[in-house]
């Protein structure tokens, strides 16, 4: 198949787009996607435009491979059966555990074929499935609805609580959430619904409450949570102790937590591991404390360094932002808004299979030090469009009937065709000291030619 035309010139000269093209064809197979609508929608139902359809527009905005939605439609719109404005009431009215379940659709989809990949990462904590919890508001939109014509500060469409997996970079499950002045905290118990036996969820202190982690002990899963300073019941038992230094020189104590559950009449101790800072932090704090309910075999350094994952999911919503379109300020409505970055992270979990294959080629170096992101999704957004003309729809469906253990070869081959230069970041040097500049209070202008010019 990878060998016969045109496909075989997109291999040579795009692998990555033919990967990233391949891994969506898998990821939006229509019969899967219609199940995933069909048992989450509650009022909406599919009349002529599908939701396979509503996904597979929003894709091409998310990617950056067209704009925006009306300049999808305007390129487009002939191959729907369906005015511009019936694609808009689609994408406002749809429900959010619509784009949750598009969420989950997609781990579990791509999952597998990361494990399938040779050397897959190692595990951050053996026995348990580590996922970060962190919060994603969502920028201010364009004031398009009437009710909002009349504002000019910021229109906020919403925002999600987000899983993710550090060891695979999977964003797995998210909770969206229409209000975005509303509290992290009240999305909570959505949050537990999402947790399995044996997780452990790192998390910041805004999450740290006592019935959020009372709710992971009963769902017999574990937490690494910063502490906050009145959240809790809690009463410190036993005298502090001094456990080492860690890499960076800092010491680390660990000290016994009794936390009780007035509600319930429930108690549990558990370890609160202490971090003493170099230097303090923004709000003057000279020390972190770290509740755990990880067994002591987890010693301190290993809780303390399960924490300092919790950046990594920043940086995946910086990619989400930056490289991928998952703020699209054209869209008002919420859940239209909150529909877009569902999508978003269905591709950010596609880029990174992309990204685990082209580890597995070329190792963990090259894709943490090297690789580009931006160019990785800058050439799916120049590439996809003619890769969809030249290439008949009847190759891409091949795709979806292999099998994971063929899927993941196909994959693998295709990275180890790459220029790795292609992709590869360009680091700038030290930045220089700017020199100081004049007021421009009294000349307001300058023309460029005649700065350049040489002096007499």
């Amino acid at each position: 198949m990878l060998l016969s035309e045109p496909l075989r010139s997109f291999v040579e000269k795009a692998p990555v787009s033919v990967m990233t093209a391949a891994i969506l064809e898998r990821v939006f197979d229509p019969q899967t996607l219609e199940r995933v609508f069909e048992e989450n929608a509650q009022l909406q139902y599919t009349h002529e435009l599908t939701f396979g359809q509503v996904v597979k527009i929003m894709s091409d905005v998310v990617y950056r491979a067209t704009p925006s939605v009306n300049a999808w439609y305007a390129t487009h719109g002939k191959e729907l059966s369906v005015r511009r404005a019936a694609v808009y009431d689609k994408l406002n009215g749809l429900e959010l555990p619509i784009g949750a379940a598009l969420v989950r659709h997609s781990a579990d989809t791509l999952l597998p074929c990361l494990q399938a990949l040779p050397n897959p990462p190692a595990p951050l904590l053996t026995g348990y499935r580590v996922r970060v919890l962190d919060g994603n508001h969502l920028a201010g939109t364009e004031h398009r609805i009437f009710e909002t014509r009349r504002l000019r500060a910021a229109v906020l469409p919403g925002q999600a609580l987000v899983f993710y997996d550090p060891r695979y970079d999977l964003m797995d499950a998210i909770v969206p959430c229409e209000n975005a002045h509303a509290q992290e905290r009240s999305l909570l118990d959505q949050a537990l619904a999402l947790v399995a036996k044996d997780d452990c969820i790192v998390a910041d202190r805004n999450f740290c409450t006592t019935g959020f982690l009372f709710g992971l002990r009963r769902r017999a899963a574990y937490f690494v949570i910063r502490q906050h300073s009145s959240t809790l019941h809690a009463t410190l038992r036993g005298e502090r102790r001094l456990v080492g230094a860690d890499a960076d020189g800092r010491n680390l104590y660990e000290q016994d937590l009794f936390l009780s559950e007035p509600a319930t009449g429930e108690t549990m101790t558990v370890r609160r591991v202490t971090i003493e800072l170099l230097k303090p932090t923004q709000a003057g704090e000279m020390e972190i404390h770290i509740l755990t309910n990880l067994p002591t075999t987890v010693n301190a350094f290993s809780v303390a360094d399960l924490y300092a994952r919790r950046w990594t999911i920043e940086a995946g919503f910086q990619q989400l932002t930056v490289d991928l379109e998952c703020e699209i300020d054209t869209l008002g409505y919420p859940r239209a808004a909150l529909f877009g970055f569902s999508v978003a992270v269905l591709a950010y979990n596609v880029v990174s299979l992309v990204k685990n294959a082209l580890r597995a080629a070329w190792g963990e170096e090259y894709v943490a030090e090297k690789l580009s992101t931006y160019y990785v999704t800058l050439e799916v957004a120049t590439v996809t469009p003619g890769l969809r003309i030249a290439v008949a729809a009847e190759v891409w469906s091949e795709f979806c009937t292999m099998s994971v253990p063929e899927f993941a070869a196909l994959l693998l081959k295709l990275a180890q065709g790459i220029d790795k230069d292609k992709y590869a970041k360009h680091k700038r040097g030290p930045k220089k000291q700017a020199p100081k500049k004049t007021s421009g209070k009294r000349q307001k202008h300058h023309a460029t030619a005649k700065l350049l010019a040489p002096s007499d």
